[in-house]
């Protein structure tokens, strides 16, 4: 079965990028789908490096997750997806895996044919489903596109959608998160997510003044407005602005410790803000952190970050809120709360939760090789019950 996932472009698809939730997946779902045996191929930017086989069809990435919408990126986009499907038609590929609604709307507005089914990953959240309604004006029951939704929650809010599939939840390599049963965690809580009310940047820093707690975070002020505003109103809280992204290689570990993460921890700083982080340098946060807190202020389909923070055996306090309750294990894996009053109370019981459930709960629910075998599941049923000759109409 040869897959060819059609990648987004707001960031290159690879292992070390720092922000990038919905390209962290297609990289995890190449390298997934590859080690099952299966041909995994990646229509992607030429700045990318995946484990499968990649397909360049333009030669950078937009660099920005977040950018205004010109009339360049609309072009590139357009004659990347045109490539793409191109690619598709070569006559071996199975299956399309898509990963952006606006690509997916240029193909219902008719930009161009599709030789084979395609698979949709519902990334987006219900209040930006506005194409998917009106998709299912034209759609049927036999088109060629299934849409995957990533949570129950998620799944509830998609309920009416065409073609909706079962669940399958993201997963991430374990091998790349550290791990240390015997390991002793440093006495902070870590926030990591764009810096935006929506992530709860906010009720994170008054969680640390509650408990009295040191607070690290981390995370992007992506440019927008009302991001830039909103960090400019939180910025009076914090004592402590350090840039440390420049500072670390994949395999200098021990000098990013000792250069960036130790003057930072031995400092008498109680709320630091430590900018973006790329993904080898988050994995060192979230391993010696005490907790990880997840204050969200909305329902969020799914979130990397708890899944990324129990790999490291860091349980996680967080609001009850979007997938939450699918992800973490109340009691056992952190705790599940409703109010900043209860998370601050929380941080005094959380030396109660072992780091090897939190470890053992990902490896057993949340890796790369069950993410991929479910897709692999789903890819094969559609091929089956569609007839691997079949001509495809949308």
């Amino acid at each position: 079965m040869n897959i060819l996932q059609i990648a987004t472009l707001n960031r290159p698809i690879r292992k070390d990028i720092g922000y990038g939730p919905i390209e962290t997946v297609i990289y995890n779902l190449d390298k997934g789908l590859h080690e099952l045996g299966y041909r995994s191929i990646v229509a992607c930017s030429g700045d990318s490096s995946v484990v499968g086989e990649q397909f360049t069809t333009l030669d950078k990435s937009f660099s920005e997750y977040w950018s205004n919408d010109t009339r360049l990126q609309r072009k590139n986009m357009k004659k990347h997806l045109t490539i793409s499907l191109n690619r598709a038609r070569k006559g071996d590929i199975d299956i399309i895996h898509i990963h952006d609604a606006i690509m997916m709307e240029y193909i219902f507005k008719g930009i161009t044919g599709v030789p084979v089914p395609i698979v949709m990953t519902l990334h987006v959240p219900a209040q930006e489903k506005g194409p998917f309604q009106k998709w299912n004006k034209s759609l049927h029951s036999a088109s060629a596109a299934y849409f995957v939704p990533i949570s129950e929650y998620q799944r509830k809010q998609h309920h009416d959608l065409v073609n909706g599939q079962d669940v399958i939840h993201h997963g991430i390599d374990l091998i790349d998160y550290p791990f240390d049963k015997k390991s002793k965690k440093s006495n902070y809580l870590f926030s990591i997510g764009r810096i935006t009310p929506d992530k709860g940047t906010e009720q994170a820093i008054e969680v640390a003044r509650k408990s009295g707690s040191r607070l690290i975070i981390a995370g992007k002020v992506q440019n927008k407005e009302k991001d830039r505003q909103f960090y400019k109103k939180i910025k009076k809280s914090i004592d402590l602005t350090v840039d440390t992204q420049d500072s670390f290689h994949e395999n200098d570990q021990n000098r990013y410790y000792e250069q960036v993460m130790k003057p930072i921890l031995d400092s008498d700083d109680q709320i630091i803000y430590i900018g973006e982080v790329n993904a080898a340098q988050k994995k060192l946060w979230y391993h010696d952190a005490l907790a990880t807190l997840f204050p969200i202020q909305w329902g969020e389909p799914f979130g990397l970050v708890l899944i990324e923070s129990m790999a490291c055996g860091t349980p996680v306090l967080a609001f009850n809120q979007g997938s939450v309750p699918e992800i973490l294990i109340d009691g056992k894996t952190g705790f599940i709360v409703d109010t900043v009053d209860e998370m601050a109370e929380a941080v005094k019981n959380i030396k109660i939760i072992n780091p090897e459930d939190c470890r053992n709960h990902i490896q057993d629910n949340f890796s790369i090789r069950r993410m991929a075998e479910k897709y692999a599941e789903l890819y094969q049923l559609i091929l089956k019950e569609r007839g691997l000759c079949q001509k495809i109409s949308l």
